[in-house]
C-alpha cells in the first residue's frame, strides 16, 4: 500500500515543519519520527500531550508510522475530563515535548519525549532526496486500522472517543487536495491547537501528506500572520475568532491587508464565520475567505472550492466521495434545493469514523441506515451549496409554527453597527412554543441598541417571525478553545 506520508518515504529535503526557530525537512522528520516509531512499535495505544510544539507533531507522526493509535490530549483539559479520557482510552504511555510538565493523570504513565533525537536544522536543499532508513522499515497498516482517537467536546455528557481509521485521514486530505488545489508548493501558516481535527489533521498531517510545509505560530497574532504570508506562506487556516481579530485590525494595518491579499487561500472552519467579517476582509484585501464544514466523527464533509465562487454564509458543496442529504423530523430526505427548507445534515462516505470507543450503544444511535446523523441543521441553495443554520439541539428554534435557524438571525444582528457579538437561542414561551432570545455584546456598552431597534433590524432583513422577542446584554459571550459560543452556558 502507498504510505500515508509519501514525502517522508521519499526523504524529500523540502521543509516540512517549522515551530519558532526549529525546522525539520521531510527527510529529517522521517529520521526523528522513525527513531521514535521504533520505540512505539507494538504498543496498543499512546497518548500525546498535544501542546502547540514540534514534539507533538513528531510524536503523532511517529505513532502513525508505527501503526499505533494516537490519543491527542488537550493540555487545557480539566482534571475530571482528563481522568475520564485516560481511563477510557487506556494508553500504555504518553508522548510529550521534552521539558513540558504533565498533570497527575498522565504523569503516572510511562513518558517518552518526542524530540530527543531531533538534530536536524532544516537546511537541506528543497526537492533534493536524502539518504537513510527513514520510514522504510514500517509497513503501511490496512485502511481500516485506527489512526487517531479524538475525544468530542462532551457537551451532553462525558467526552466520547471517536475512532478515526487511516482511510478517513487519506480520504479527507485527498479530497481537500482536489477542492483546494493543494500541492507540495503550498506553505501553510496556522496557530490552531493540535488536539483536534482542524489543527492536527488538516493543519499538520495535511501539509505532510501533500509534501508541502507548515509553519505553526505557537499562538495566534495578526503580526505573525502578516509576517509569514509576506515571507512566502500561501495558505492560512483559522477559526472565526481569529478572522474576526483580523477584520478588526485591517483598517489600521496595511501590511496585514497586503499580506492577506497575496495569499492563495484563506480557510475558516470549526464554526460559522459571520457574514460581516467575510465582507470586511474581502473589502480590505480583495480575498474571500473559504469556509468548510466538518466534525470530529466525519472529518471534512463540504467546502467551498478554490476554483469556485466563494459566497459568505455557505460552506460549499460535498467533497469528493462524500454523500450528504438533509432529512426532516420524520427522517424523510428533503429533495428541494430551495434555500428555505431546513433539515438535519446526514452524511456517509470514507471520511467517517468507525465507532465511539467503548460505546457501542452510542455508535449505533449515531447512524441511521448507514448515514451518520450530524445534529447540524442546514438548507441547500439551488446550486447545491450547504448553508448551516445551527445545531439541532441548540440552534433550531420552533416559534409560532415556524422552524427557525439561529445562525441566520445572528448574521443579521452582527450587521448592526451597535453589535459587536451576538448569539441567538430559544426559550420556552406559552404562546409561541419558543421565543427567540438575542444575547448581545454591544459595540458601545454605554449606549447599546434597544430591543426594539434590534427586532426591527432583523424583521427588516429577514421576516417578522424571526425577530428576537427578548434581548439580553453581556460583556462577552462564553466560548470554548475553538472560539465556538457555548450556548448552554448562556441559560445556566
Amino acid at each position: 500500500m502507498s504510505p500515508l506520508f509519501p514525502a517522508l518515504a521519499a526523504r524529500s529535503r523540502r521543509p516540512a515543519l517549522r515551530f519558532g526557530d526549529r525546522t525539520l525537512t521531510h527527510a529529517e522528520l522521517a529520521d526523528a519520527a522513525g527513531s521514535l516509531a521504533r520505540r512505539l512499535t507494538g504498543e496498543r495505544r499512546v497518548a500525546v500531550w498535544a501542546t502547540p510544539t514540534l514534539g507533538t507533531a513528531v510524536g503523532v507522526v511517529a505513532a502513525l508510522l508505527a501503526g499505533v493509535p494516537v490519543v491527542p490530549v488537550n493540555p487545557r483539559s480539566g482534571e475530571k475530563e482528563l481522568a475520564h479520557i485516560v481511563a477510557d482510552s487506556a494508553p500504555s504511555l504518553v508522548i510529550a515535548e521534552p521539558g513540558v510538565a504533565l498533570p497527575p493523570a498522565l504523569a503516572a504513565l510511562e513518558r517518552v519525549d518526542a524530540t530527543a533525537d531531533v538534530t536536524g536544522t532544516g537546511t537541506g536543499d528543497a526537492g533534493e532526496a536524502g539518504s537513510g532508513d527513514g520510514t522504510g522499515a514500517f509497513p503501511e497498516p490496512p485502511p481500516e486500522a485506527p489512526a487517531l482517537i479524538v475525544y468530542t467536546s462532551g457537551t451532553t455528557g462525558p467526552p466520547k472517543g471517536a475512532v478515526l481509521p487511516r482511510r478517513a485521514l487519506t480520504a479527507t486530505l485527498d479530497a481537500l487536495e482536489d477542492a483546494w488545489q493543494w500541492t507540495a508548493d503550498d506553505i501553510l501558516v496556522h496557530a490552531l491547537p493540535l488536539f483536534h481535527v482542524h489543527g492536527l489533521i488538516l493543519g499538520i498531517l495535511g501539509p505532510l501528506r501533500r509534501g508541502g510545509s507548515v509553519t505553526h505560530l505557537g499562538r495566534f497574532d495578526t503580526a505573525g500572520v502578516a509576517r509569514e504570508l509576506s515571507s512566502g506562506a500561501t495558505m492560512l487556516f483559522g477559526v472565526p475568532t481569529m478572522y474576526h481579530r483580523i477584520a478588526e485590525t485591517l483598517a489600521d494595518d496595511p501590511a496585514l491587508a497586503e499580506a492577506l491579499a497575496g495569499a492563495r487561500l484563506l480557510v475558516s472552519g470549526s464554526a460559522p464565520l459571520p457574514v460581516h467579517d467575510h465582507r470586511r476582509i474581502a473589502a480590505a484585501t480583495g480575498r474571500r475567505v473559504v469556509e468548510r464544514y466538518g466534525m470530529t466523527e466525519t472529518l471534512m464533509n463540504t467546502s467551498v472550492r478554490a476554483d469556485g465562487e466563494p459566497r459568505a454564509g455557505t460552506v460549499g458543496v460535498p467533497l469528493r466521495g462524500v454523500e450528504l442529504r438533509l432529512v426532516d423530523e420524520a427522517g424523510a430526505a428533503i429533495e428541494a434545493y430551495d434555500g428555505e427548507s431546513v433539515g438535519e445534515i446526514q452524511v456517509r462516505g470514507p471520511n467517517l469514523f468507525t465507532e465511539y470507543l467503548n460505546r457501542p450503544e452510542a455508535t449505533e444511535a449515531a447512524f441511521t441506515d448507514g448515514w451518520f446523523r450530524t445534529g447540524d441543521m442546514a438548507i441547500r441553495d439551488p446550486d447545491g451549496s450547504v448553508r448551516i443554520v445551527g445545531r439541532k439541539a441548540t440552534d433550531l428554534i420552533k416559534s409560532g409554527g415556524y422552524k427557525i435557524g439561529a445562525g441566520e438571525i445572528e448574521n443579521v444582528l452582527l450587521e448592526h453597527p451597535g453589535v459587536r457579538e451576538a448569539a441567538v437561542t430559544g426559550e420556552p414561551d406559552p404562546d409561541l412554543g419558543e421565543r427567540i432570545v438575542a444575547w448581545i455584546v454591544p459595540a458601545r456598552p454605554e449606549a447599546p441598541p434597544t430591543e426594539k431597534e434590534l427586532a426591527d433590524h432583523v424583521a427588516g432583513q429577514l421576516s417578522a417571525h424571526k425577530r428576537p422577542r427578548t434581548v439580553r446584554y453581556l460583556d462577552a459571550l462564553p466560548r470554548n478553545d475553538m472560539g465556538k459560543i457555548m450556548k448552554r452556558s448562556l441559560h445556566g
